[in-house]
């Protein structure tokens, strides 16, 4: 810039906590000159000297305006006060990209407003920020009472969710029915479904940025709710004076204190602990400490125990080096484990994956049309894929440990928003990644160099012949990979009410979970590339339009996307994958694509607001015999994923009839998920056997529902510091059992064929009471 230029910087914050603000807008008005704050509420703006007023906007948050003379450089930390102090209640605004964010060349990305997600009706009282997603054009579930969640047909081990910074690997409590995000804890929450920043790695279909509170530096504040199913309670407030703050929240079901009080043997539970603090050391350093710790236990009377978890902890340090360039660097832990004990047999399994990563991002304003994001981090995995250990002397299962696995992730990035015109503006830089799989453990040598053999006699993918193995020492390098990963995006503003944006994005993922089957367990078994197991590549493309129409209170997003994934695995017929040391035995790789059509509509202002999303798409798989010979899997034919969904339709709204009552409900309709059915059956030897049609060529019924509900906030409450509310959500309104599987087998007393359907859940009527002090 000239030497008439200016820069204006600070920090955007809520009035009321003193919570950084990610996402607010801050524009010069009369002027194209702007910004967004960034994860942590900064932002920094440079612009040629002389008068202007400065606007600052931020959904559900009064407008900003005041005037600065740029004469020079300036320092601008910034308030804003919520439109409402009651108790999560929400004034819904346009959501990113509705207002501001037209231009911004950002696509395939949901920004959730935490007050939005409130106000849903879900499952057993519970709010639940997963569930909420996948109300959302683009992202779905795997079943009724399943757990983690699929975006645009990708797999469930392909989106890379963190918390904090930390990568959380099993997302769901109690078997899929809760998410592991307490939402009394939670500030942000960001998926990125496509056009994935170049900053994020190691996954191949979307990323789920989610950030929590920094805690109360104002006041002590206690938020909390009573259900029938688990309680909750949060606690923050101001630490060394008005330097640092705190936050502590705490959640936990009480299913297994019911059962015990009902003499049952059986028990199921599950608890949350949310953790964070930071330090103002002066204007330009402030340290943030957080953590998460949440477990499940499961036990089937006296013969099974299960008892599985996440732990995560982030140190980070943010520091301004000047009003254009701030930094941001986190030393992160992560943990996932699970322990089985099965007691008839006397032994138990016990597997974990850990990982350490180091990162240290960027972020440089060189100008009002120019800034660049560049960084670097790396990471550490540690797998243990099981260990089995007896439980007693009279145990009739002998030790076994499977071989532990190291791997070495790294990646460097830069990327650039450069507004070419007031009306273009564009994203591009490159990510280049690399991943070395360490050793530390034996690896198997097959005969020809093939782990999986056909056997043309029989039809089937077998095991290679081992002809020996190669041992490597600790941490030395067995093999590497490395990828570019170029990123493109575009925005070109129409008009002030409607954009065209377009995006490119190619990613790389170099572990992999295991499972060969669509129920949810605690058994995520993670497995890096290496010898036999390449890395998933993906790309995609992605078009949408974009609109605010009848003076904003409405909005439109219309995407199409095409994406491509090589190296994806896929598991031949009678794979085995429990307890298994070669896994590279049980595979193949394959290959995916999924392409679609996604529209959101939405009403954002008055007393009822809402939104309509659809989805048209297709998500298959193919996998060739290649090397290994034959025909492959599915005779090499295209066939549907597990996680394509045809229609997928989805209706939510809120009403506010007045200051006490306030109403919502979903509407939801999906095409049945794929399975594969018998299609005859054939007597053996006096044993009648079935024989299936083509891998998933049949599908579930549709599956639809519609929940609603009702909040009540007593007047009594309105005007005093503390605050409740009731709620009370009925769940399946008209009790639809949606089949959740459907098994075929022979009546013992008849002979005849059937079928059993099975559904998780009819009606479920639940009621919480919540409050804030």
């Amino acid at each position: 810039m000239g030497q008439n230029s200016y820069t204006v910087s600070g920090t955007i914050t809520d009035k009321s906590n003193g919570e950084t603000l990610f996402g607010a807008s801050v524009l010069l008005a009369g002027t194209s000159i702007g910004g967004i704050t960034n994860e942590y509420g900064f932002y920094s703006i440079t612009a040629p000297a002389g008068e202007y007023t400065l606007r600052i906007t931020y959904m559900g948050y009064n407008e900003v305006q005041m005037k600065i003379n740029l004469v020079q450089d300036l320092k601008n930390d910034v308030e804003v006060s919520e439109f409402s102090t009651e108790l999560d209640e929400v004034v819904v605004t346009a959501d990113e990209p509705e207002r501001a964010l037209l231009g911004k060349p950002e696509m395939s990305v949901v920004k959730m407003n935490m007050g939005t997600v409130k106000q849903m009706p879900v499952v057993l009282g519970e709010v639940d920020v997963l569930k909420s997603l996948q109300m959302l054009p683009g992202v779905t579930n795997n079943g009724e009472g399943t757990g983690g969640f699929h975006v645009r047909g990708g797999a469930q081990d392909q989106n890379l969710v963190l918390l904090d910074e930390a990568i959380i690997y099993n997302t769901s409590h109690m078997f899929g029915f809760f998410s592991v995000f307490n939402a009394d804890a939670i500030k942000d929450v960001k998926l990125y479904k496509g056009g994935i920043p170049a900053r994020f790695g190691g996954r191949v279909s979307s990323v789920l940025d989610i950030r929590q509170k920094d805690g109360n530096n104002k006041n002590f504040a206690l938020t909390g709710g009573i259900g029938l199913i688990s309680s909750r309670l949060t606690a923050e407030g101001p630490l060394f004076g008005d330097k640092g703050s705190f936050l502590v929240a705490g959640r936990r079901s009480y299913v297994d204190l019911l059962l015990k009080a009902a003499g049952e043997d059986n028990s199921v539970s599950f608890y949350d602990l949310n953790l964070k603090t930071n330090y103002a050391i002066n204007a330009n350093n402030r340290l943030f400490l957080s953590g998460y710790f949440g477990r499940d236990a499961f036990k089937l009377g006296n013969s099974f125990d299960s008892s599985y978890g996440n732990a995560s902890g982030n140190l980070r340090w943010n520091h301004i080096f000047n009003d254009r360039l701030f930094s941001n660097l986190s030393a992160i832990w992560s943990r996932y484990d699970y322990d089985l004990e099965f007691a008839q047999d006397e032994f138990e399994w016990v597997s974990s994956i850990t990982n350490y990563n180091l990162k240290y991002d960027f972020k440089y304003y060189l100008s009002d049309a120019f800034s660049l994001d560049f960084g670097a981090n790396g990471i550490y995995y540690d797998f243990d894929p099981g260990e089995v250990n007896p439980t007693a002397d009279t145990s009739p299962v002998n030790p076994l440990k499977l071989d532990q696995k190291r791997a070495l992730e790294s990646g460097i990035y830069i990327n650039a928003e450069h507004k070419l015109t007031p009306s273009l503006t564009l994203q591009y830089g490159m990510r280049y990644s690399a991943f070395s799989r360490l050793g530390g453990q034996p690896i198997s040598e097959y005969a020809n160099d093939q782990p999986v053999v056909y056997n043309s006699l029989l039809g089937i993918y077998e095991r290679g012949e081992v002809i020996g193995e190669k041992e490597y020492a600790k941490n030395e390098t067995i093999e590497t990979f490395g990828n570019l990963e170029p990123r493109v995006s575009l925005a070109y503003l129409l008009n002030e009410d409607s954009s065209i944006k377009a995006g490119y994005s190619r990613t790389a993922q170099y572990i992999h979970l295991l499972s060969n089957t669509s129920s949810v367990t605690p058994l995520d078994v993670w497995t890096p590339s290496g010898p036999f197991i390449k890395p998933q590549l993906s790309n995609q493309y992605a078009v949408g339009y974009f609109r605010n129409f009848l003076d904003k209170a409405y909005s439109l997003e219309v995407e199409t996307y095409y994406k491509t994934v090589d190296n994806r695995i896929d598991y031949i017929d009678g794979s085995d994958l429990i307890g298994q040391n070669t896994i590279e035995t049980e595979i193949l790789n394959g290959e995916m694509r999924a392409y679609g059509l996604e529209l959101l509509l939405r009403k954002n202002e008055g007393d009822f607001t809402g939104w309509i999303a659809y989805t048209l798409s297709k998500s298959e798989q193919r996998t060739l015999g290649g090397n290994a010979g034959g025909p492959g899997i599915n005779d090499g034919d295209w066939y549907n994923s597990a996680f394509d969904r045809t229609h997928d339709v989805s209706v939510s709204g809120a009403y506010q009839l007045n200051d006490q009552w306030s109403f919502g409900t979903n509407l939801v309709f999906q095409t049945g998920r794929p399975v594969t059915y018998p299609n005859g059956q054939y007597v053996y030897e006096g044993l009648s056997i079935a024989s299936y049609a083509p891998r998933n060529s049949d599908r579930l019924p549709a599956y639809h529902r519609m929940d609603v509900s009702v909040n009540y906030k007593p007047r009594k409450y309105q005007n005093k510091r503390f605050k409740g509310e009731w709620v009370l959500s009925i769940y399946n309104l008209y009790n639809r059992k949606n089949a959740a599987s459907i098994s075929f087998g022979q009546n013992l007393e008849t002979g005849a064929n059937q079928a059993t359907r099975t559904a998780i859940f009819g009606i479920v009527p639940s009621l919480t009471y919540n409050f804030k002090f």
